[in-house]
Formats: C-alpha cells, structure tokens, sequence
C-alpha cells in the first residue's frame, strides 16, 4: 500500500457541525478565509496513519484500529514464519510417504500379489482331509509359505520390470520404473531384497518342498526376464509360456501342497508320504493342475494382446504380433472353454458328495457364461478393452481358488 489513498470527509451533519469544523480548518492551517472543508490526502504507512504536510493527524481510534491491524499481520507473519513451515513439512512428508507407498504397490503388480495369495492358500487348505486337519499347524504352515510366496512374487515382477523399462514407457507408463518414480537402483534393490527374503524364509522353516518351490520359481522368473544370453525367455512364445504355466499350474500346486501334507504329517507323528501317494487321493489336486495348465497357457498369451505395439517396437515376437490379435484372442477363448467344459463334467461324474457336485457343476456353468458373454463385448481394437478383458481372466483365476477346495 506504497500509494496515496484519498480520504474524504462525509457530509457535515448540521449547520452547526459544518462551521465547527470550517473554524477547526482556519484555526490549524491560518486560513484567512471561510470555506468549507477541502479534500484531504492521507498516506498509509506499515503500522500508522502519517500525515503529510498540511494533513490532519489520524484520529486516536483510527491509530488503535491500525495498531491492532498491524498487531494482527505481525502475529499471523510470526506463526507462518515458525508453525507455518513445520505444517507444510509435515504434510509434504506424509505425501512423499503416500506417493513413495502407491509407487510401491504398483511396482508388486497387485493382481499377481492376489492371484499368488489365493492360490498359496487354496492349495494350502486342499491338503487337509477332514476336518480335524484345519488345525495350527496347517496354519502356520500357510503362513510361512504365504510369506515366502508373495516376497518370491514381488521380486518375480520387479525383475521383469527391471528389464523391461523401455517398453513399459510405452505399454505400461504407470509403473514406477517406466514413470521414474523408482530409479533402477531402487528397483534392483527391492528385487534383491524381495527375492533373498522369500528364499531365506524357504530355507529357514526346513520344508524342502517350500524351498524348492520358491528356488524353482525365482528360477523361471529370471529365465523369463532376464536379458542375458539364452535367456530373456519372454521373447518366444512357447517358452515364454511355458515359464508361466509351470510356476502357476504346476509348481505352485505341486510344492505348496506337498509343503502343508508334510506340516500335518509332522503334527501328527505319521511319516511323511511321498508326494505321488498324495496325488493319487486328491481329486482337486490332479483336477486343480489339470484346469491351471490351460488356465496359465491363456494368461500366458493373452498378457501380451495390449502391449502389441510396445513390443513390435521393441522386436519381441509375440504370438499377438506374429499371428495378430484375433487369431490369439479366440485361441485363449477356446483354451478358457475347454478348461470350464471340463470343470462342469469332473463336477458331475467325479464329485462323490452331493453338494460339492453342486457347487463345482453350478459355479463353473455360471462362470464359464460370463465368459462368453464378456467374449462377445470385447473390442480387440482398443488397448483398454483388452486389458480390462485380460484383468478379468486373473478374476476367474481367482474365483478358481476358491472353487477347488470343493471339489473332493
């Protein structure tokens, strides 16, 4: 407020108020003359009311009014200077802490996390063979592997981030790697850790079954990702595939399995059987593999739909790139069928409980025409259509788990 403001005086409220002050006004400027009250000019400085020469003084109240004014900004300058700062570090940390943790999340790929979560258990709870088996140690065996599990997951996925970053910038811009909300080192640093971590936990709770799952599936994550010589599997189709359907349709069934059969063995004093007895008694078990190999092969083929351009660009040859999208999509349509047409017979010839034929006939029929149905809406031209198809077949893989357990 560096400029002049002026100020002028309202109408005199009576003719005896305006010779009042038009005498006030001789008295203090010695004018000679009548005259009614001439327009005045105030400057505000930081603080008062000043008065230039030949102004009049600022009224008392008017100085207390300006004072309290200058009181109150000093005040609120003092707490944004001291409290001010703290608060806005305060927030900028909790949204650095925010930011740092949705980085995180999406660098584990949340539907893998959920599909090995869902799946590890599943498999967990078939091995029990009534009820007096859902005990403690069948649920500390599930923990162990669960925690195994998702740490060997997280550094699956990263790994293949890792290698993958020029193509995500164009596939998957929202990973954090593609992004650069993490930096390589960072991620490398995670998958390392991740990965060292499952294994350790593998190793530590002395179930060679969960350590040879683990070690197997890190294994195969890096035959799949890793850019080195004879390996980068990822850029053939078949062995790509191949890597995907032996970790999620054969190790994961096989080693989790056998990993809870041996804790309630153990609880129970008997001695541990060989895994190839146990699959001979476990109809879900053998109907779980049987369902996941055509389940994988199709994630497997239908992962790469959407991201066509990114790895044309980047000369890896897809099936979706060398045959085209169509040819592709209706191969994993029909693998997906097959798989529910299945399902639907082992329910009804294989099933030795009335309810359990229900809820594996019924619940396979209803998902195996949602199927279709999504089938015949899906754009194969637009990008998000796919992938929202494609997120929608981990929703079946996931609705899987929770129907094998019934099926007995």
């Amino acid at each position: 407020m560096g400029g002049q403001v002026t100020v002028r005086p309202g109408a005199p409220r009576g003719r005896a108020r305006g010779e009042n002050r038009a005498r006030m006004e001789r008295l203090e400027r010695g004018l000679g003359r009548r005259g009614g009250p001439r327009p005045r000019s105030w400057s505000v400085a930081p603080g008062c009311l000043g008065r230039e020469t030949g102004k009049r003084r600022a009224r008392p109240r008017e100085r207390e009014r300006e004072k309290g004014a200058v009181f109150a900004g000093a005040g609120a300058q003092q707490s944004a200077g001291s409290a001010g700062p703290r608060s806005g570090d305060s927030g900028a940390g909790r949204d650095s802490v925010s930011a740092t943790l949705d980085a995180f999340v999406r660098f584990t790929r949340p539907h893998t996390v959920l599909g090995t979560a869902i799946s590890v258990t599943s498999v967990s709870l078939l091995a029990a063979r009534n009820t007096a088996d859902f005990n403690l140690s069948l649920l500390a065996a599930l923990a162990t592997a669960l925690c195994a599990a998702l740490s060997a997951n997280v550094s699956i996925v990263g790994l293949n981030q890792l290698y993958d970053v020029e193509i995500d910038r164009v596939n998957k811009p929202y990973l954090p790697l593609a992004s650069g909300e993490f930096s390589a080192g960072q991620g490398a640093w995670i998958v390392g850790a991740s990965g060292a971590l499952g294994l350790g936990i593998a190793l530590a709770s002395g179930s060679k079954p969960l350590a040879l799952t683990v070690a197997a599936s890190l294994l195969l994550g890096v035959f799949y990702s890793a850019d080195l010589p004879l390996l980068r599997w990822k850029r053939y189709p078949v062995l790509a595939a191949t890597c995907i359907l032996s970790v999620r349709a054969v190790i994961v069934q096989l080693g989790f399995f056998a990993h809870a059969r041996r804790a309630l063995a153990l609880a129970s004093g008997d001695q541990v059987a060989p895994l190839a007895r146990d699959l001979g008694g476990s109809l879900g078990l053998v109907f779980g593999t049987g369902f996941m190999v055509l389940f994988s092969v199709a994630i497997a083929l239908f992962k790469d739909l959407p991201d066509v351009e990114g790895d044309e660009g980047a000369g890896i040859r897809t099936l979706s790139v060398a045959f085209g999208q169509q040819f592709v999509f209706r191969a994993c349509g029909a693998l997906l069928t097959a798989a529910y047409a299945t399902a639907i017979l082992v329910g009804l010839f294989c099933c030795t409980h009335w309810w359990t034929r229900l809820v594996t006939v019924g619940c396979h029929a209803a998902l195996g025409a949602t199927l279709a149905a999504r089938t015949r809406t899906c754009d194969l031209e637009s990008p998000s259509s796919l992938y929202e198809f494609y997120m929608f077949i981990w929703k079946l893989f996931y609705a899987e788990y929770v129907l094998l357990p019934f099926i007995r």
